[in-house]
C-alpha cells in the first residue's frame, strides 16, 4: 500500500451495479457531493478523491438485509441485492493522522447511503505516519507480565460482582480474599465508576490497602484495573488518584470515551490502559451493517490501549467462536511496528474453554477472567483459580481436561460444577 493513502476494506451488498455503488461511497467520503459545484476541478477529485482499488463479487440475495434501500430505476424482477468486497483507497492528504477524522472518513455517513442494503467495515491499512503521531500501547504484553510477575502462562483473573451496590469497604473485603487466593487481576466493572454508594477515590484506598498488604506479605502484587471512565478531567484526576495509591492499571470503557479520551489519556498515563469495550454488540452484531474487529482493534491500539476485550470460546453472549478466534489473532498480530496488546478472555468462561482456546491460537499471551468460574468453584476462589491454571496446563501440553482432572481435584471439581455441554446457537 502506498504510504500516502489509508485503504479501507467493507462488505457491501446492494441492488446497484457494484461499480456504481463502490464510486458512490468513494465520493460520499470524500469529494462528498452527487452533481459537480463549483470550484471541484479535476485537479481537487484527482488529489483528494477516494478511489475504488478493487471489487471482488460474492453472492447475492433476493432480501435486503438493511432496511431503507433505495430501488434503481428499471431494476430487473426478482430484484437481486448482490455482494462483494470492497477496498477504497483514502488519500492521506485529504485526512491527516487525526484519529478522530480517519474514523469519520472510513466510516461516518456511508452508512447512510440508500444505494446500500448491506455495508460493513472489514479492516484498515494505515500509514506509517499514524505510527509517528501515536505511540500506541505503552506497555502492552512485556510491561503486563513485568507489573504482574506472571510469565509463561495466561493471567488469570475475575470482574468485581455483583456489578454494583458494594461499598468500598465490602469491594476491599473481597479483593482480599481474591488476593489471599493468588489471583492475577481483578477488575472493576464497567457499570462500577464513581457511584454515590462507592465513591471512586474511597474505593481505590480501600482497595490498594488490601493489595498492598497482601504484596507486602506474599510478594505477590495483584493487578487491580480500576475504571477510572469519566469526563476527561475527572478521568485524569482518577488516573492520579491510582497511581498516587500504588495501582497498577486502569480500565477505560472506550466506547463511551473515545479515541481522543483515550488518547489524551495515554499522553501522560503511567499504567496500562486496560481496554473495556462494552458497547461492542451495537457496532458489529449485524452481518450487515458497523464494523469487524479487526479494524475496530486497531484504531484503539493506535489510541494507546495495552488490553482489549475479545470475549471468549463458548461465551454466554452472541458472538460464534471463529470470531472471538479472529480478535484474539488481530491484537497478537503486528501493526505498524508498535507492539502487540494483551487479549482480554471474558463471558461465561472457566477452565473448560482453555484447550480449544489454545489450540486455535497457540498463545498462551491471553488475560483470562472467570466471574463465576473462580468464585462459584466448590473449593472456593483459590481452588477456582487452580482449575483454571491446570485447565491451562493441560492445554499447552496437549492433554483433554478430562484426562487432566484425573490428577488434579480442582480441575475435576470445576468439570462437575460447570460442564454443561457446548452452547448452541441459530447462525445465519
Amino acid at each position: 500500500m502506498s504510504s500516502e493513502q489509508i485503504l479501507a476494506t467493507y462488505h457491501i451488498e446492494t441492488p446497484f451495479p457494484l461499480e456504481q455503488a463502490a464510486e458512490t461511497l468513494a465520493g460520499e467520503q470524500s469529494t462528498g457531493t452527487f452533481l459537480r459545484i463549483p470550484g471541484e476541478t479535476d485537479e481537487l477529485r484527482e488529489q483528494f478523491r477516494a478511489k475504488v482499488v478493487k471489487i471482488t463479487p460474492l453472492d447475492s440475495s433476493t432480501t435486503p438485509g438493511l432496511p431503507g434501500v433505495r430501488i434503481p430505476k428499471g431494476a430487473p424482477v426478482p430484484l437481486l441485492f448482490n455482494r462483494a468486497e470492497l477496498q477504497i483507497a483514502f488519500p492521506l492528504a485529504s485526512v491527516g493522522t487525526s484519529l478522530s477524522t480517519v474514523t469519520a472518513t472510513v466510516t461516518g455517513n456511508l452508512f447512510e447511503l440508500s444505494e446500500f442494503s448491506g455495508l460493513r467495515l472489514l479492516d484498515l491499512e494505515l500509514p506509517l505516519a499514524f505510527a509517528n503521531k501515536y505511540p500506541g500501547p505503552q506497555f502492552g504484553i512485556p510491561g503486563t507480565r513485568k507489573l504482574s510477575n506472571v510469565y509463561d502462562r495466561p493471567l488469570v483473573g475475575t470482574i468485581i460482582k455483583p456489578s454494583v451496590g458494594l461499598s468500598p469497604e465490602q469491594t476491599a473485603v473481597m479483593v482480599s480474599q481474591l488476593a489471599e487466593a493468588g489471583i492475577d487481576v481483578i477488575k472493576d466493572d464497567e457499570l462500577m465508576a464513581n457511584p454515590p454508594h462507592s465513591p471512586f477515590e474511597k474505593r481505590v484506598e480501600a482497595i490498594m490497602r488490601v493489595i498492598n498488604e497482601n504484596a507486602e506479605r506474599t510478594g505477590k502484587k495483584v493487578m487491580y484495573c480500576f475504571n477510572i471512565s469519566d469526563d476527561i478531567d475527572s478521568m485524569m484526576r482518577n488516573h492520579d488518584t491510582v497511581v498516587q495509591a500504588g495501582g497498577t492499571c486502569v480500565m477505560v470503557s472506550i466506547n463511551s470515551m473515545g479515541l481522543p479520551a483515550v488518547a489524551h489519556l495515554r499522553k501522560s498515563c503511567a499504567l496500562p490502559i486496560h481496554g473495556h469495550r462494552n458497547g461492542w454488540g451495537m457496532l458489529t452484531r449485524s452481518p450487515h451493517l458497523g464494523i469487524a474487529f479487526p479494524a475496530y482493534q486497531k484504531l484503539w491500539r493506535l489510541a494507546g490501549v495495552d488490553h482489549l476485550h475479545v470475549n471468549g470460546l463458548q461465551n454466554k453472549f452472541w458472538e460464534p467462536d471463529d470470531s472471538v478466534v479472529k480478535s484474539i489473532e488481530a491484537c497478537l498480530a503486528p501493526h505498524l511496528g508498535q507492539q502487540a496488546i494483551v487479549p482480554v478472555i471474558s463471558s461465561g468462561q472457566w477452565g473448560g474453554q482453555a484447550v480449544e482456546t489454545y489450540r486455535r491460537t497457540r498463545s498462551i499471551d491471553v488475560m483470562y477472567l472467570a466471574g463465576g468460574g473462580v468464585m462459584a468453584h466448590p473449593g472456593g476462589p483459590a481452588a477456582g483459580i487452580t482449575s483454571i491454571r491446570q485447565a491451562w496446563e493441560a492445554a499447552v501440553q496437549g492433554i483433554s481436561i478430562e484426562e487432566y482432572s484425573h490428577t488434579h481435584i480442582e480441575l475435576r471439581q470445576s468439570i462437575e460444577k460447570f460442564d454443561k455441554g457446548p452452547i448452541l446457537r441459530v447462525m445465519e
